[in-house]
């Protein structure tokens, strides 16, 4: 009997649909948390104990880019715990909030954290990565010291121990820790949008093109859809499952858009994180050109969306 399919996840609002592929649609595999974020799941895969992962898009193309497969990946039976962009998860951009301690009276807005250490969860994560699209965006040439604190728990102690300076996680995920009555408080200092959409799915070579990832896309686009007609209970699950108050999984709700076609990343949405990434110094190379090479486009993704297809 083969084994199912191990899939990691970040444990957060985001993995509603997950819940529901698997309650509702028979969805086969074995579930796997992953809190650390996509940092975490990179080193998983590539020690081949994932065979699918859902994540944010900057860590997967960051990832791929610096330990890229080698020539012979058109032979997908090659480098097994290589991994390939496969599907588009969520179509909106995640909105990073950017928060120190809850008494930092010294950190007040953006400006304040120049030069200071940043928290994170680990190097190669989104919140690390994001640091630099920060920076890029704020004119500073000079990246942040990091230290890698693991988990949101761990860095929210962190910016109040003063170990690090601030931190950048998920909006609604930072904002019941902004009450003074929470374990471990914090505040906002400010906010970063990616421009890309925020969540892909990513899957071991071998699998591309397989029966198997085909059907694990398949019933994940049935978790959207029961998600979307579902409101109320997708509401409740965060409220009760997750760490949410009821009130900030409705909220989220109104903002987020997950991918109706599931299967494949749009080829325009590769260039513009690899050129983002790029300007902003997370990844070599030369800011590609206008219509790149299907061949550097390959090197990110393991299915194509059709060009004009559904986004």
């Amino acid at each position: 009997m083969p084994r199912a399919l191990r899939v990691g996840y970040v444990p957060e609002h985001f993995s509603t649909p997950l819940h529901f592929a698997q309650t509702y649609f028979s969805l086969s595999a074995d579930l796997i948390p992953f809190p650390s974020g996509t940092g975490h799941m990179v080193t998983a895969l590539r020690a081949g104990e994932l065979d699918i992962a859902i994540g944010l898009t900057e860590g997967w193309v960051a990832a791929i880019a610096k330990d890229p497969p080698t020539d012979q990946t058109t032979d997908k039976s090659l480098n097994s715990n290589n991994f390939m962009l496969v599907g588009t998860y969520v179509e909106t951009p995640l909105c990073w909030a950017i928060s120190t301690g809850h008494d930092r009276e010294h950190i007040r807005d953006i400006q304040d954290l120049k030069g200071k250490k940043l928290g994170v969860s680990r190097i190669g994560s989104g919140s690390y990565v994001m640091s630099y699209v920060l920076a890029d965006r704020e004119g500073w040439k000079q990246p942040f010291e990091c230290m890698p604190l693991q988990t949101f728990e761990a860095l929210r102690e962190g910016v109040n121990d003063q170990t690090v300076d601030f931190f950048m996680w998920e909006y609604f995920t930072s904002k019941r820790y902004y009450s003074s009555t929470t374990l471990h408080p914090i505040k906002k200092v400010g906010e970063i949008y990616t421009p890309w959409p925020s969540w892909m799915i990513v899957a071991r070579n071998p699998l591309i093109d397989t029966p198997v990832l085909d059907s694990f896309l398949e019933k994940v686009e049935a978790g959207i859809r029961y998600f979307e007609e579902h409101q109320e209970e997708a509401i409740q699950y965060i409220g009760t499952k997750l760490d949410y108050e009821e009130e900030d999984g409705r909220e989220w709700s109104k903002t987020v858009r997950f991918s109706k076609n599931v299967r494949g990343v749009r080829r325009d949405v590769v260039q513009l994180t690899v050129d983002m990434l790029q300007k902003a110094g997370v990844i070599d190379g030369e800011p590609w050109q206008q219509g790149a090479e299907l061949d550097k486009i390959k090197r990110y993704v393991g299915i194509m969306k059709n060009e004009f297809g559904d986004h």
